[in-house]
């Protein structure tokens, strides 16, 4: 007689409507990725590393989906190809997480 545990795994989409968002325009893309750079790159490792799963390749071509950021810096680092450049005039904003 064990006993049980139960683990809910929730999907990242759904975990994303948990954070709540400090900005002063929810349309300002604080990352910008230069597309043209990613179309030689050789490992998109930006597309396995986003814990937002913001990076998608759709159409053979690679997509920054930003609205879903959690501005984490995480694709800033892993780009080794220079692609990726991080704006953040707005001061010490970002997300506040509502649950670990």
């Amino acid at each position: 007689m064990g006993v049980e545990v139960v683990i809910e795994r929730i999907e990242i989409k759904n975990r994303l409507g948990v954070v709540k968002y400090i900005t002063d325009n929810e349309k300002y893309a604080h990352i910008t990725v230069d597309t043209t750079i990613c179309e030689h790159c050789p490992h998109y490792f930006c597309t396995y590393s986003c814990p937002a799963q913001c990076f998608k390749i759709m159409g053979g071509k690679l997509v920054f989906i930003y609205e879903d950021c959690i501005e984490c810096g995480t694709c800033a680092i892993a780009c080794d190809q220079g692609a990726v450049t991080w704006h953040n005039p707005r001061g010490p904003f970002g997300v506040i997480y509502k649950e670990g």
